[in-house]
């Protein structure tokens, strides 16, 4: 039987804020290893191919490297590099295509962490999986059908195609306008009266003003009840309305993994968000020694924590650690 590996810290999560969590371990002489279950920073590969930040370049840096950019807000592909070139700089331990699938601590202290390829001992745990990997389902019939996708990629295979578009945030509103200028027909379903407030700001006027003109579709305090391989049924203030469509886009939004914690013993403090229980002094669960960090802090709250305001959470977390050796 293979020895099992120990360490001070395992890291749950590759991303942005997973690496700098292992940044500040390395820094400060912490044996620790991060654990991804898909590629190095596997949400931002999973955004949209043309996708820009709301933040400024230097708003995305870890770890002291400079994010340089030609244009005023970083896209997809630079920030692809920029943290690939991070994990060069730093030869961060991590281990990528291994997810983590439990973390429970023993009678004796120590963490057991079970992955998808090993089992490992650690002093200290932290969860960083951010929000991105689970949609936030419609719950209607035919939402498994194959014409219907909870992510959006780019919008050259709905050219010239009836697609609906549901959610009014940021990636909704960014994917019916990808997608109509080139060329898509584009219906957009919102179950409030307007667009999300918190839609980019270059963004909003762009997308109201296509809605006000025609071009794109709107269909607000509205929601779809049905789909079918061809048709979509929507709810709205005027009845039910039956649309044709070749492809739906279900963009309402991701969440935590929320059973994850809770099987790792984190307490909720309410039930409407599922926030996670945790001192923002040090970032430290309700169990002793595991923490959280980033954007999994907010529970259902997805748009609480950013990488440009959960960064400080990595040197709270191994200030906590480093304190009680």
């Amino acid at each position: 039987m293979a020895k099992i590996e120990s360490y001070d810290l395992i890291i749950v999560g590759g991303g942005p804020i997973g690496m700098a969590c292992g940044i500040a371990a390395q820094q400060k002489g912490l044996n620790y290893l991060i654990l991804e279950k898909g590629a190095l920073v596997n949400s931002l590969f999973n955004y949209p191919l043309y996708m820009t930040f709301f933040s400024t370049a230097e708003r995305l840096e870890i770890g002291g490297v400079p994010f340089s950019c030609i244009a005023p807000k970083p896209g997809r592909q630079e920030a692809l590099e920029y943290y690939r070139n991070v994990h060069r700089h730093f030869n961060l331990n991590i281990k990528l295509f291994e997810g983590v699938q439990s973390v429970n601590k023993q009678r004796s202290g120590q963490f057991v962490v079970h992955s998808s390829k090993g089992w490992y001992n650690a002093k200290n745990v932290v969860i960083a999986t951010g929000f991105y990997d689970i949609p936030i389902t419609i719950d209607v019939p035919g939402e498994n059908l194959p014409n219907v996708s909870h992510y959006y990629k780019e919008a050259h295979e709905y050219a010239f195609r009836k697609v609906v578009v549901i959610g009014a945030n940021n990636s909704s509103v960014d994917a019916a306008l990808e997608c109509w200028r080139k060329g898509a027909d584009v219906t957009m379903v919102i179950r409030k009266g307007e667009i999300n407030e918190r839609v980019k700001y270059w963004v909003k006027p762009d997308v109201e003003n296509r809605i006000a003109e025609g071009s794109i579709k709107a269909y607000f305090y509205s929601w779809v009840t049905e789909i079918r391989e061809n048709e979509v049924d929507i709810f709205t203030p005027n009845g039910l309305v039956t649309l044709e469509t070749d492809f739906i886009l279900a963009l309402t939004g991701y969440r935590p993994d929320i059973e994850f914690l809770k099987k790792a013993g984190v307490n909720m403090t309410d039930n409407l968000y599922c926030t996670p229980q945790y001192n923002p002094e040090t970032m430290e669960t309700n169990i002793e020694g595991l923490y959280l960090a980033g954007v999994v802090c907010g529970g259902m709250e997805t748009h609480k924590w950013f990488i440009e305001n959960s960064r400080v959470h990595a040197e709270l977390i191994v200030g906590n650690i480093i304190m009680g050796l």
